[in-house]
């Protein structure tokens, strides 16, 4: 009796041991990602001034790598589902830390940005696999608390950013960013490399797996089109065909989807279930609703009151510290009640957040400035860990890859809209002048009316979120059993 009750017992320990590590190598890769692109954000006058580039093109650091995660998330979240796992998302670690090392040698800003791009391409990689690994490693009761955990090392990372982003900048240059991130990324993959388990994937199982090439090239670049299009619309009129052109082929891929023997992404997933199309919306709103917070008010607390980029960086980890505290409780709390409701709750909050940027007086005290991104970071805290719960309850765990590429590509989709929208509007005040020559006034007319297009996206997207289904409990189970 005694050997079976310790052979369960250092089976328990060993599960939980597993489980351990593999929440330290999932939260790790969460952070290095979120780190970087946050602390960038406080390095865009000084990359401005650095390449001599106007306000609209370098806004492309960021547009690039965003685009890049959006176009390639979801085919490489496929690949995760046939290959293995860990081999996609280890690849995508190694790639992100060698381009962070790169980078800081670029002659110019075409370089970088192609750089940024591939740096995208490898982020993909990650996002596809990164909770899909975790979720398999943990029991159903658990999902909410450790997607949650998960959240908040994102917004561990979002908090850090701009602190020692800032200072970095102020101090070492924009170049030093990248560095440390290469560092971080190094971490990362020797902690991932350890500690999650091999892929269940046989050579035989890797060799059969069918990927719908086709339909991937497709969805590539119906993305990348569509999103290129939004994003100089006012500049050409070229781009306003190209966004036509994107928007027929996303039409053409779903189309593809619905006939392919082996699709890319089972459209069936959104036919089927009322809470994982509405969850996936509201995602896609939220996110392009918010992205663009922390870019905006980086260029006021910069640009309009005069702060150094580690003042402002200071005044900027408010937002993603009130995330990073409360996405774990969040998370568990949608283990209990319906994740809709949190998550609606959530998007209202930042709804009341935009409207009160839309309407930020010029000499704003700091104070309002930080109680407007704790308003804004307690919203997301409620809306995030609790819908990606919503959506990956509805989906079998053959299709974790694909449902997690998912929200990946909903949550980078809607960022690269959020910077297109703001490139639109930065284009119509700004034309082709830099955010150093622009004045005070100009400035807060761009701040205005981007928040003001921003809180109606928002409310959008709260209709959305309040429109799914009651909590999948059953969805999930049914899913399991087919």
């Amino acid at each position: 009796m005694e050997p079976k009750m310790n052979q369960k017992a250092e089976s328990k320990k060993t599960e939980n041991q597993l489980n351990r590590s593999v929440m330290a190598a999932a939260m790790v890769t969460a952070f290095v990602t979120t780190f970087m692109s946050s602390a960038l954000n406080l390095s865009i006058p000084a990359l401005e001034s650095y390449f001599h580039v106007s306000a609209a093109t370098v806004s492309w650091v960021v547009s690039t790598y965003t685009m890049a995660v959006a176009a390639m998330s979801l085919p490489f979240g496929k690949l995760a589902d046939v290959a293995g796992m860990k081999k996609v998302f280890l690849t995508g670690i190694a790639g992100f830390g060698i381009l962070s090392l790169v980078s800081p040698f670029s002659a110019n800003i075409g370089f970088l940005l192609a750089c940024r791009t591939l740096q995208g391409a490898c982020g993909a990689m990650m996002f596809a696999t990164n909770n899909s690994i975790l979720i398999k490693a943990h029991p159903r009761e658990m999902q909410g608390r450790v997607l949650g955990l998960s959240v908040a090392a994102t917004y561990a990372g979002l908090t850090l950013g701009p602190a020692l982003g800032g200072v970095l900048n102020r101090t070492l240059g924009w170049k030093a960013i990248f560095i440390l991130s290469a560092g971080t990324a190094a971490v990362a993959y020797f902690v991932s490399k350890k500690g999650v388990p091999a892929d269940e994937k046989t050579v035989k199982e890797i060799k059969t797996g069918k990927i719908d090439k086709a339909g991937a090239l497709l969805y590539v670049t119906a993305v990348v089109t569509s999103l290129y299009g939004l994003t100089d619309f006012t500049v050409s009129v070229r781009a306003r065909f190209i966004l036509a052109a994107g928007v027929i082929l996303i039409a053409g891929f779903f189309h593809r989807e619905t006939k392919a023997e082996n699709p890319l992404m089972k459209v069936s997933m959104f036919t089927t279930s009322r809470t994982f199309t509405f969850s996936n919306l509201a995602a896609l709103l939220n996110y392009g609703a918010t992205f663009a917070i922390t870019y905006e008010v980086s260029i006021y607390l910069q640009m309009v009151k005069g702060f150094s980029s580690d003042k402002a960086g200071m005044i900027l980890i408010f937002m993603p510290a009130v995330q990073a505290l409360l996405s774990p409780k969040m998370g568990a709390l949608s283990d209990r009640i319906r994740p809709s409701l949190l998550a609606s709750g959530g998007m209202g909050l930042c709804a009341v957040a935009l409207v009160m940027l839309a309407l930020l007086p010029e000499k704003s005290p700091t104070a309002y400035i930080i109680a407007v991104l704790c308003l804004a970071g307690l919203g997301f805290a409620m809306f995030s860990s609790p819908n990606n719960n919503a959506i990956m309850s509805c989906v079998h765990p053959s299709d974790y890859g694909v449902a997690n590429s998912i929200i990946a590509t909903m949550r980078t989709y809607g960022q690269s809209s959020g910077m297109a929208v703001l490139n639109i509007v930065t284009g119509a005040v700004l034309g082709k002048g830099t955010y150093e020559g622009a004045s005070a006034a100009v400035l807060m007319k761009m701040i205005h009316l981007s928040f003001f297009v921003f809180a109606i996206v928002c409310f959008a997207g709260i209709g959305c979120s309040m429109a799914r289904d009651k909590r999948p409990g059953a969805a999930i189970k049914n899913n399991q059993e087919n």
